[in-house]
């Protein structure tokens, strides 16, 4: 299993990928709003999906979980 985790503090704007979604490494998983700026957070490796751990709106730092993939 290999967390996503959020690259830095911000808000997050977009959950891209669902649970069950086969995702590809560098795809985008969320998009989160830090420093004026969008960021994409992206899978660290290709996998499936198997839990998102935030939502639209909510705050995360860098120690948040954004989605899980095996």
């Amino acid at each position: 299993m290999t967390e996503v985790m959020a690259p830095m503090d911000g808000k997050i704007l977009h959950v891209k990928a669902k649970v069950g979604e086969r995702v590809q490494e560098d795809q985008t998983v969320a998009v989160m709003e830090a420093m004026k700026m969008e960021i994409q957070i992206v899978a660290p490796v290709a996998g499936t999906v198997v839990e998102i751990r935030v939502e639209p709106g909510q705050a995360v730092d860098p120690d948040t979980i954004v989605a899980v993939i095996q």
